[in-house]
């Protein structure tokens, strides 16, 4: 009699990333073959270039983990009202992990009566920024860039914990919360960035070294980061390659270029939809510039669009109910049009 209570065995799932990478070499060999070589070599020296950078992201990803220096974020949710708004906005734009990881964690901090606008401070602010995004941003879109998110990140997260703090009582953020218990959606969203286990339990151990389980901890998330990160990466700096072919860059000029607000908000509603990943969008925003995008449009698409992206959304969609989930994300696009607004100021002067 078999054992109703086994655990029944994974089914593989293709990982549609590297099922992109080889299918791009075999469209262009029914469709343009001239263009295989030049697409890859171009591939493969972006990623090369900015291997340095991939290499610090993973390895400092690795060092948090091993540390549990993610224990670290609970103390942004102690205090006043007022310090918790600004120390989960700090804490969520410097965080390295996934915003679907942090949902078990959230949950708990909101079940113990942390206030929804420290909350939302963090939900903004950290899936725009963290150790790998800034490392990769600097190396492919330049380190004034990088600064330039990382600081929107944060003012953003202010702004959004701000308001809800100030609407605290109206129809909009009352009684927030689903009844639904609710899990990490990590072990299956292939985020890269852990486990999926509870990552706030235990203590920070600065010399991880010195534990054998540890020690794995590092090599597996180092590992995990790696193939993570080269696999997005590869297919970004692909795509790139095929945007910059076969994209003319008046198109993109004429509706992401120029002054003015339009091409920011375009920026803002154009990047919801395009975002599939944080760090594949990097080198597509490298691509868009060089096609003719507004320095403003680039800040709005990467603020909207990784707010908008689906792991991120998931984490907020899974807590509160669709009222609040609404603001959360109108308060980004807000953010979004106004970050662009001030960079293309900036990189107008």
């Amino acid at each position: 009699m078999t054992d109703a209570t086994q655990t029944a065995p994974r089914r593989w799932k293709p990982d549609w990333a590297w099922v992109a990478i080889l299918a791009i070499p075999l469209i262009l060999a029914l469709f343009a073959p001239a263009e295989i070589r030049p697409t890859v070599i171009f591939a493969l020296k972006a990623f090369a270039g900015t291997l340095p950078f991939i290499l610090f992201a993973i390895f400092a990803v690795g060092y948090l983990k091993a540390t549990n220096a993610e224990t670290l974020l609970a103390k942004a949710f102690e205090g006043r009202e007022g310090r918790m708004i600004v120390m989960a906005a700090l804490a969520g734009g410097i965080s390295p992990f996934c915003s679907c990881e942090v949902i078990p964690f959230i949950a708990a901090m909101l079940a113990v009566g942390a206030p929804l606008s420290a909350v939302m401070a963090f939900w903004l602010a950290s899936p725009l920024m963290d150790p790998a995004m800034f490392a990769i941003t600097a190396g492919t879109l330049g380190v004034d860039f990088a600064i330039a998110k990382g600081l929107a990140a944060i003012l953003i997260g202010l702004f959004g914990g701000l308001v809800v703090r100030a609407m605290a009582q109206t129809v909009v953020f009352a009684d927030p919360l689903k009844n639904t218990p609710v899990k990490s959606c990590c072990s299956d969203s292939g985020c890269g960035t852990g486990s999926g286990t509870d990552p706030f339990a235990g203590t920070v151990k600065w010399k991880f070294w010195q534990d054998a389980p540890r020690r794995v901890e590092f090599r597996d998330t180092v590992l995990e980061n790696a193939l993570f990160l080269g696999k997005w990466l590869l297919l970004a700096y692909m795509l790139e390659a095929l945007m910059l072919k076969f994209i003319p860059a008046e198109w993109v000029a004429q509706v992401l270029g120029g002054e003015g607000v339009l091409p920011i908000l375009l920026g803002a509603i154009v990047g919801a939809p395009a975002y599939l990943n944080g760090y594949a969008a990097v080198p597509m925003v490298a691509a868009l510039l060089e096609q003719g995008m507004s320095q403003g449009a680039a800040m709005s698409f990467v603020i909207a669009g990784g707010v908008s992206c689906i792991p991120a959304a998931v984490a907020v969609w899974a807590l509160v109910k669709p009222r609040v989930f609404v603001a959360y994300i109108g308060l980004a696009v807000v953010g979004a049009v106004l970050a662009g607004i001030s960079w293309n100021m900036v990189a107008l002067m």
